[in-house]
């Protein structure tokens, strides 16, 4: 027996696994990756949640938003109604338009850059707004998953109670077309 137990603890002893051990030296331990993996995600989303989160907006950037807004609705609405114009009056339409046709190409070349960049750092603006949304979404993920688990577990309990009152009255009632089946099995 002496010569057992010092093999299996010089293998197992003192809380150690050497097999494990030599295992992991040349294959991973999947679990204590999938724990990494798991807390790397857990502090990304904490990363994202800080960088992105939502700051208090004061009447100012409220206006400006506003103010922001504005624009493509009117650019819309400038060309539709040049469209509604040039049928309604087309001697009128074609006067503004030679008005157009002698601003100069710097100036267009201006104009151009003006509206690309305002569309440009709108959208940058929108899609760091989305991204924003998208980070405080991930972070509620862990909470809306134990508000669910514990759904299930009410529904469990409910389907569970709903069963009670017909296997206490099936044990409780008598049912002569039952028990006569009985007697014919038992036979």
């Amino acid at each position: 027996m002496g010569l057992i137990e010092k093999l299996v603890s010089l293998v197992f002893g003192s809380g150690r696994n050497v097999i494990v051990e030599t295992a992991e030296v040349f294959r991973e331990n999947t679990e204590a990756d999938a724990r990494r993996r798991t807390d790397e995600r857990a502090q990304a989303l904490e990363q994202f949640a800080t960088e992105f989160g939502v700051r208090e907006r004061g009447r100012f950037d409220r206006i400006m938003d506003g103010m922001n807004r504005l624009p493509r609705p009117a650019l819309a609405m400038g060309t539709l109604g040049l469209f509604i114009a040039a049928m309604a009056d087309p001697v009128w339409f074609a006067a503004r338009m030679q008005g157009v046709a002698l601003v100069p190409e710097p100036l267009w070349w201006l104009l151009g850059v003006v509206v690309s960049f305002y569309f440009g750092a709108r959208h940058q603006f929108k899609g760091q707004e989305f991204q924003r949304s998208i980070a405080s979404t991930l972070a509620r993920t862990p909470q809306v998953m134990a508000n669910l688990n514990t759904l299930e577990g009410v529904t469990a309990d409910f389907a569970t109670a709903a069963d009670r009152p017909a296997i206490m009255s099936a044990e409780t009632d008598p049912n002569a077309a039952l028990d006569e089946w009985r007697r014919g099995r038992r036979a």
